[in-house]
């Protein structure tokens, strides 16, 4: 009876655990993505931002200690040690010592005459004047009154923060940039996939035409296999942009932060919004004015020029204010004698020579600093030749967009006349088979030249500084 209940629950368990982990994957919750929801997401969930945020909590942190380096400093010390052998030092022998001055009295007072045989000789002995027992207790507080590195230390730990501030700016646009482009090229995919799936669909309806033609006698076994292998060709292409569909949602999970079993749909549309262009020098100007990469370079070349100061201040001294109480005691047994004693002043240190090592650190601040000003030369020159190049594109590609809106309203035109001739006998199904493939080029085309104008004004923005969600 009780094996038979044990089973019972055992079994219960399992379809409980069963029914849970069928629940979870049966009716997970499908999400709905807009551009607006994948970037909201991807500034909270995008790891590589984390990372690129923890460089700020470092940089206050270093603010802190830089903060800290300028504070007085409290030491404390204790110890306690028993001499398990006393140390022992050469001294002359008390004993001989007080004989011969004793006598020597003696004699010299006429007590006694002299003997010289009284008097012993001068030697040393070893003598212990230590006791077995000490403790020591110390407290010590430092001041810095100057000190170059510190106080300048301040000031560069605050110019780091800045970095690492803009350096997180810089980070946010680009995420922005890279889930734009992930989002347009998931809607790139499915539109080219719903294009294919109609170009499908118009086979297969051809299809159905071409096969009721063929079985009254009025179309020809050739015409009817040729659509036949045209609809089993399109077949393999639309699978293809359906798994190209998923790989675009999957890498756009990534950069969201998303587990890679959630359902989501994606929403919105490529939509042609002509850029309103202010002109080739007004941008060039707004880009290296607020670019987020070049700024974040102008602000590494203060915390070089604060470093090269850094390890100038080797050169300087360091000049301190101390205060120091002390609390010692000592016996043979545990009786200790004990004494206090305390101290204040002001220390001077100052290296005069370290083998050339001070100069070669400011050597090398002197050659980073020199390279950050490279830098910064380079990015304007990469800066200023990307907008251009970035606009050239927009420019080309909004003429092209207009033309393939017109071809793609021919290619539907062909399409139609293509189907209405060869109902009335007068056309072929080669025309129609051509119509289609161009009508579907058409389409792609124009898809593909939206998103690359879209993808183009997210760069844009990025060159700008202006990425915004």
């Amino acid at each position: 009876m009780q094996i038979t209940v044990r089973k019972s629950i055992i079994a219960i368990l399992l379809f409980a655990s069963v029914a849970t982990g069928l629940s979870g994957s049966l009716f997970a919750q499908q999400i709905t993505l807009t551009l607006d929801d994948a970037l909201s997401m991807a500034l909270k969930n995008n790891r590589s931002l984390k990372i690129s945020s923890m460089d700020i909590n470092i940089a206050e942190a270093a603010v802190d200690e830089a903060f800290g380096n300028a504070l007085p400093s409290v030491d404390v010390a204790a110890n306690f040690a028993t001499l398990l052998e006393k140390p022992k030092t050469p001294f002359p022998d008390f004993a001989s010592m007080l004989n011969n001055s004793t006598y020597g009295v003696l004699f010299q007072e006429g007590i006694l005459p002299y003997d010289e045989s009284k008097l012993l000789p001068m030697e040393t002995a070893l003598q212990s004047f230590a006791q077995k027992n000490n403790f020591e207790s110390s407290v010590k507080v430092t001041q810095i009154l100057f000190n170059s590195a510190v106080f300048t230390g301040i000031g560069a730990s605050e110019i780091y923060l800045d970095l690492a501030k803009e350096s997180y700016k810089s980070s946010q646009s680009k995420t922005v940039l890279d889930v734009k482009k992930a989002f347009y090229g998931a809607i790139l995919t499915r539109e080219l996939s719903e294009i294919m799936h109609e170009s499908l669909e118009n086979a297969q309806e051809n299809l159905s035409n071409v096969k009721a033609l063929y079985e009254q006698g009025l179309a020809s076994e050739y015409e009817y296999l040729q659509v036949e292998v045209q609809v089993e060709n399109l077949k393999p292409r639309v699978k293809e942009l359906e798994n190209s569909f998923e790989t675009a949602k999957n890498m756009l999970k990534v950069l969201i932060g998303i587990s890679q079993d959630q359902e989501v749909t994606i929403k919105g549309d490529l939509e042609f919004n002509k850029f309103n262009n202010p002109g080739k020098s007004e941008l060039i100007a707004r880009c290296l004015k607020s670019n987020l990469d070049l700024n974040t370079l102008k602000i590494k070349k203060k915390v070089d020029e604060a470093l090269v100061t850094i390890d100038r201040s080797d050169y300087w001294p360091t000049i301190a204010a101390f205060g120091e109480y002390a609390y010692n005691g000592s016996a043979d047994d545990y009786d200790f004698a004990t004494y206090s004693s305390s101290t204040i002043g002001v220390s001077l240190s100052l290296n005069l020579f370290k083998g050339g090592s001070n100069t070669s650190k400011v050597q090398q601040s002197l050659i980073a600093l020199k390279q950050t000003d490279l830098q910064i030369s380079e990015t304007e020159d990469y800066l200023a030749s990307n907008m251009k190049s970035q606009l050239d594109d927009l420019i080309k590609v909004e003429s092209q967009i207009e033309a393939l809106n017109r071809n793609v309203k021919l290619a539907e035109k062909t399409y139609d006349l293509a189907q209405i001739r060869y109902k009335e006998g007068t056309g072929t199904q080669l025309e129609i088979k051509n119509a289609d493939m161009e009508l579907r080029v058409a389409r792609s085309n124009r898809m593909q030249a939206i998103h690359d104008y879209m993808v183009a004004l997210a760069e844009l923005d990025d060159l700008l500084g202006t990425q915004q969600k």
